[in-house]
C-alpha cells in the first residue's frame, strides 16, 4: 500500500530541514510551537501535573484520569523523540486518547533528555516512575491489577527497557507492554534490516538521520550493545510482559519491531504484532486523528482486556 495520501500531503508541505548541525534546543522549541490550546483538547474527568517523588529523584509526570472510581488499572507512558525531543505537552494529546478509550488512568512520564541528561538518566526517570505508581504513597489508587507501560518510538525502547529492568529486579507487577513503532537496535547498519532500505526516503523519518538524531543519547553513554539501550540485544526474553507491538509500514524501523514480536514468542511470551499499512513512523502522535490509525487506541484497549 501507498503512503496514506494525507500523509503524503503533510509530508510534501513540509520546509527543507535546515544544513548544519541539529540543535536541540531549537528543535524543541519547534516541536512545541503549535500545540493546542487547552479547551481545543479532549475532554476528561481530570487531568493533573503531579510531582513523583522517586529513586531517581523528583520526577515530573501528568495524570489523566478518565472516570471517577475508587481504583485504577494504570498506564504509564512515554513520550517519543529520538531521547532529546518531546515532553508532557508535545504528547498530551495521546496520553488523552489513551486515558479515554482503555478506561486506564494515564501517568505521562517528563523523563529528563539528552543531551543534557546523560544515559542513564531518562530511563532512570521512567523505571523510578513506573515503580512510584504503583506505590501507596503516588495517591494514584492502583487497583493491583492493570499496570501497563506503554511509549512510541523512543518512548517505546524505554518501556521494553523498563519491562526487562522490572522482570530483572524482581519486579513482577508490569502486566502489559505497549511499543509503537519502537527503537530498539540503535545499531543503525541499513544492511541489518530490509526497511531500513526499502523506506530510507520519502517517508518523514530516513535512514540516513537515524544516525544523527540518536547521537544526543549515544553520544551521552549509551552504548548500542547494551540490551537497555538496544532491546533486542537481549539474550533472555523469557518472563517478559504480554506485548503489543505496533508498527507502520513505510518506517525504517518496521523490521526490527515486528523481529522483536517475533522473538518474544519464541521465548514463551504472548506477543501482538500489529502492523498499520499507509502509515509511517510517528503515526500514533501526528496522524491520530485520521481514522484508520485512530483504532491503535482501541486495539490497546482489546490488548489489555485480553486475558
Amino acid at each position: 500500500m501507498t503512503l496514506h495520501p494525507e500523509i503524503a500531503e503533510f509530508l510534501a508541505a513540509l520546509p527543507a530541514p535546515p544544513e548544519g548541525p541539529l540543535d536541540p534546543v531549537a528543535m524543541r522549541a519547534a516541536d512545541e510551537a503549535h500545540l493546542p490550546l487547552l479547551e481545543e483538547r479532549l475532554p476528561l474527568h481530570a487531568v493533573q501535573d503531579v510531582t513523583a517523588k522517586t529513586d531517581a529523584g523528583e520526577v515530573p509526570v501528568r495524570v489523566y484520569t478518565p472516570a471517577e472510581a475508587d481504583t485504577y488499572g494504570l498506564l504509564v507512558y512515554f513520550h517519543g523523540g529520538a531521547f532529546f525531543l518531546g515532553s508532557l505537552e508535545t504528547h498530551d494529546h495521546v496520553a488523552r486518547s489513551l486515558a479515554q478509550e482503555t478506561g486506564l488512568r494515564v501517568v505521562s512520564v517528563g523523563y529528563r533528555l539528552a543531551p543534557e541528561a546523560a544515559f542513564p538518566a531518562g530511563l532512570d526517570d521512567c523505571y523510578a516512575a513506573v515503580r512510584w505508581a504503583a506505590g501507596e504513597d503516588s495517591g494514584l489508587d492502583w487497583d493491583g491489577a492493570t499496570l501497563a507501560v506503554a511509549g512510541d518510538s523512543s518512548g517505546g525502547t524505554f518501556a521494553a527497557a523498563v519491562a526487562a529492568r522490572a522482570h530483572d529486579d524482581g519486579f513482577d507487577r508490569i502486566t502489559h507492554q505497549i511499543l509503537y513503532y519502537p527503537s530498539l537496535d540503535l545499531d543503525f547498519d541499513a544492511d541489518r534490516y530490509p526497511s531500513l532500505r526499502e523506506n530510507a526516503t520519502g517517508y518523514g523519518l530516513e535512514t540516513a538521520g537515524l544516525k544523527p538524531f540518536n547521537a544526543f543519547y549515544l553520544d551521552s553513554g549509551a552504548d548500542p550493545a547494551d540490551p537497555l539501550v538496544s532491546p533486542i540485544k537481549r539474550t533472555d526474553l523469557s518472563g517478559l510482559p504480554p506485548a503489543l507491538v505496533v508498527t507502520a509500514e513505510h518506517d525504517p524501523l518496521r523490521d526490527e519491531g515486528e523481529l522483536y514480536g517475533e522473538l518474544l514468542r519464541a521465548a514463551g511470551v504472548a506477543a501482538t504484532v500489529s502492523r498499520y499499512p499507509g502509515a509511517g513512523h510517528g503515526f500514533v502522535q501526528h496522524f491520530s486523528w485520521i481514522p484508520e490509525y485512530h483504532r491503535v487506541f482501541g486495539e490497546t484497549r482489546d490488548f489489555l482486556n485480553r486475558r
